[in-house]
């Protein structure tokens, strides 16, 4: 599809032999193993940044550990972690993030925001929390709704010194009624020069009828327009992505939505930028 390489930013992997996932429990095709292999497996992928699979959070530790394990001991070029920790619990929570920070290829934490209530990015315990991953040289990833973009950059304007992502464009309402104010509340954050952003996770959010190039490229343009190139990653969000769509059917989006830009900003989206944040290269 592109002779360019593909670094794919966010990808989930996960074995219910060892992990206790409790959403997965009725998620009908997830509801199986997901193993790197299937993910590299005849894809024009080179890599990929592993982002925590939601198990139960005592568990989130030992996943970190087995997808290292994966990538040292057998050989999967997965080039970056970003694993879970309770950020939450303030200070409290240091010794968490120095446990993780040693797992080899942690190069982030997420702690999940999307179904949190209105204010709790900005409770003080989760701001201290937060800011101590600089300690560590680690970055946030940011998984939250629409509605949520205005609690985000209030977060990022007290945590200066932490590099963040944002998942999937903000999860926004896939409808052309909510782009406008979608829209302006991205370009605040994009304000911020220490906020990145995925270009994932469309599809899924989108209804049926919307699934298409035509209905979500003035989506991921506009996050290509306020961040600029050199903070946009591409990611598939796999295999939650396969609920929906092929794999190729979002690379190809993407591809569409960069093909007016010069090679070296195509390589910074589709490599260069998931590399430069999380450290991988």
């Amino acid at each position: 599809m592109t002779q360019h390489q593909v670094i794919d930013s966010h990808a989930h992997f996960w074995d219910r032999d060892r992990f206790d996932y409790e959403w997965l429990r009725e998620a009908g095709s997830l509801s199986r193993n997901f193993v790197p292999s299937e993910l590299f497996t005849n894809r024009a992928i080179d890599g990929a940044v592993f982002v925590q699979a939601d198990c139960r959070a005592d568990q989130a530790l030992d996943e970190a550990r087995w997808v290292s394990g994966l990538a040292t001991d057998h050989g999967q070029p997965i080039v970056a972690i970003v694993g879970h920790a309770p950020l939450e619990r303030g200070l409290d929570c240091a010794n968490d993030l120095a446990q993780l920070a040693d797992v080899p290829l942690v190069a982030g934490v997420r702690r999940l925001l999307q179904s949190e209530p209105p204010g709790f990015a900005l409770d003080p315990g989760f701001v201290v929390g937060v800011r101590l991953l600089a300690r560590h040289d680690l970055a946030m990833d940011l998984c939250i709704r629409d509605w949520q973009l205005g609690e985000a950059t209030a977060l990022v304007e007290r945590c200066g010194d932490v590099r963040f992502v944002l998942d999937h464009l903000g999860k926004p309402t896939v409808a052309d009624a909510a782009f406008g104010a979608w829209a302006d509340d991205l370009a605040a954050l994009a304000e911020h020069a220490n906020v990145h952003c995925k270009l994932s996770g469309l599809l899924t959010e989108a209804p049926t009828e919307l699934r298409n190039a035509e209905a979500l490229l003035p989506w991921v343009r506009h996050a290509l327009e306020v961040f600029g190139p050199e903070r946009c990653m591409f990611g598939s969000d796999w295999p939650v992505l396969t609920t929906v769509a092929d794999y190729d059917d979002w690379l190809a989006i993407v591809m569409q939505a960069v093909d007016h830009l010069g090679d070296e900003d195509v390589e910074r989206v589709l490599r260069g930028t998931a590399l430069a944040t999380y450290r991988a290269g």
